[in-house]
């Protein structure tokens, strides 16, 4: 099946309230095309230079999701025009967003990262880390970034159970999380669920899937 095909059968298997993350790292700009063709508008990359080349020669209204790690000297490369930062996992890399925001005069949207793997791999604030950053005086003070939601990634693994739990998990945290009221923190997002794993996600209450493998084919 060619990309547009594989595009639209997902599409129409998501519910509404599912927004869907095309993960087109590493792909050639004229597959990004085939899905910008059929009305995908939101595509998802993991280095920002590649990224950057791409927000340059493409058509201006597409979101550019950064999904990979970020380290805090990059965010300066794309502060000018990314939509939204995913993996955000700690407070100095979001002070770092919020100065280079600044400079643009623009708000990014971020979402934290929650560790809810029982791998040793993976990225992550747990439970009470995100709270020490969502209750400290220094990220209240940060206007130019907006905490939009929670993403996290389940452990490697063809256990299911296991895979629901950590999404149980990470749902249950946001539930929690969303009663915090500041300025910047509007929680709307549960970001979990990739090619593999994204209807189970689906049915713990994730949001936002990122999809990449099952549109534009095996990297």
């Amino acid at each position: 099946m060619s990309i547009a095909q594989n595009l639209l059968q997902i599409k129409a298997q998501l519910p509404e309230q599912v927004t869907l993350v095309a993960v087109s790292k590493t792909k050639p700009i004229a597959d990004l095309m085939e899905a910008y063709h059929v009305g995908q508008r939101i595509f998802g990359e993991n280095k920002i230079q590649e990224m950057t080349e791409k927000w340059e020669a493409m058509p201006k209204d597409i979101e550019w999701h950064m999904i990979g790690h970020v380290q805090t000297n990059k965010v300066k490369f794309m502060a000018e025009y990314v939509n939204l930062i995913h993996g955000v996992d700690s407070l100095k890399l979001l002070v770092e967003i919020n100065k280079q925001a600044l400079k643009h005069n623009r708000i990014i949207n971020c979402l934290l990262q929650v560790y809810i793997a029982e791998e040793e791999s993976k990225f992550g604030l747990d439970e009470n880390e995100l709270s020490e950053v969502l209750n400290s005086d220094e990220f209240k003070t940060l206007q130019n970034i907006q905490i939009v939601g929670l993403m996290g990634m389940a452990t490697f693994t063809e256990n299911q159970s296991q895979i629901k739990k950590e999404f149980q998990n990470l749902k249950t945290i946001f539930d929690k999380v969303n009663q915090l009221e500041t300025n910047n923190l509007k929680l709307e997002t549960v970001s979990m669920g990739m090619s593999g794993d994204y209807q189970l996600a689906i049915e713990c209450g994730s949001t936002m899937v990122r999809i990449g493998s099952s549109i534009f084919g095996v990297r």
